[in-house]
C-alpha cells in the first residue's frame, strides 16, 4: 500500500513509536527512525527492520526539544530516503506531580517534546508534501488529549494542545491531498507506562501485576492493554487512500475508557 512513500516516526526505537514503525515498514514504507537508545542495539534494529521489510531504514538522533535538529532530521530523510510523504509525531515523555508542586522545568520538558515537537516537525514536512499534493500527518495524542488525570498537569496539557493543532493543520490542508489526523491509545504496556506500573507497586506494597490490573481497571474497561501493533495498523490505515477524507479527528484506541 505504501511501496516508495518515506516516513518518519519520532519516538520509534521502542514501544509505539516502534509498534508503528513496523506496520508502516510492513506496508511498504522506508523509514526515518528516532529516539534515544544504544547505539549498537539501534543499529541492531535499523539493519533488522531494513532486512525484514525490505525497505530502506535510516536513524536519526535528533533531539525532540530542539527545533534545529528536528528541522534537521527532516531534510535528511529526504536526502537518504527521498521525499517525506508520512510524518507520525510520537515522540513524548511523561512526569507527574500535584500543580503546586510540579517543577518548572519539568513542565518546559514535557511541552517541548509532547507538544512543540509536533508544530516543529509538522512545520518542516509541510511545504513538500503540499509541492506534491500529498501527505499524511498522524499524530499520537492519548486519551488524556480528551480527558484529564491527577497529577500529568503538563502531559495532559500538551495532548490537549496537540489535539487543537491536528485541527488546525487539518483545516489548513483540506482542499490538498495532505491530510493531519491524531491516534488517542490508552493504556499500551510500554516503558512509560510500565514506570506508573512499577512506582504503583512500590507505593502501595503490592504486586507488579496487582498494579497493572489496578491501573487498568481504574481507566479502561477492556481490562486490557492496547497494543503497539494496533497503534501500527490505525496508522497504516490513517495513511491510506481508504481515509483519504478523513481529517482532523482523534481516533481513540483505549479499551473503552472515553465511552465511559
Amino acid at each position: 500500500m505504501l511501496n516508495g512513500k518515506t516516513a518518519i516516526v519520532t519516538g520509534s526505537t521502542s514501544g509505539i513509536g516502534l509498534g508503528i514503525a513496523r506496520a508502516l515498514g510492513g506496508a511498504g514504507a522506508n523509514l526515518m527512525l528516532n529516539g534515544f537508545g544504544d547505539a549498537a542495539q539501534i543499529e541492531t534494529l535499523r539493519a533488522g527492520l531494513a532486512s525484514e521489510f525490505g525497505v530502506k531504514v535510516a536513524y536519526s538522533g535528533a533531539d525532540m526539544s530542539k527545533p534545529d535538529q528536528i528541522r534537521a532530521m527532516v531534510e535528511i530523510a529526504a536526502k537518504e530516503l527521498g521525499p517525506v510523504d508520512i510524518l507520525v509525531n510520537n515522540a513524548g515523555i511523561q512526569f507527574t506531580a500535584p500543580v503546586d508542586t510540579f517543577p518548572p522545568e519539568r513542565w518546559d520538558a514535557v511541552l517541548a517534546i509532547n507538544l512543540s515537537s509536533v508544530f516543529h516537525g509538522t512545520q518542516a514536512a509541510l511545504p513538500a508534501m503540499r509541492a506534491r499534493n500529498w501527505g499524511r500527518i498522524v499524530n499520537v495524542a492519548s486519551t488524556h488529549g480528551l480527558v484529564a488525570s491527577v497529577e500529568k498537569a503538563a502531559y495532559v496539557a500538551a495532548k490537549h494542545g496537540v489535539l487543537g493543532l491536528t485541527k488546525v493543520v487539518a483545516l489548513e490542508t483540506a482542499t490538498t491531498g495532505v491530510t493531519c489526523n491524531a491516534i488517542c491509545p490508552g493504556f499500551v504496556l510500554t516503558p512509560l507506562v510500565q514506570q506508573q506500573i512499577d512506582a504503583r507497586a512500590k507505593r502501595d506494597g503490592i504486586s507488579v501485576e496487582q498494579a497493572k490490573s489496578d491501573l487498568l481497571s481504574e481507566k479502561q474497561p477492556s481490562g486490557e492493554f492496547a497494543t503497539p501493533e494496533q497503534i501500527g495498523a490505525v496508522c497504516v490505515f490513517l495513511c491510506s487512500e481508504s481515509a483519504a477524507q478523513i481529517r482532523g479527528i482523534a481516533v481513540p484506541v483505549d479499551g473503552g475508557w472515553l465511552a465511559q
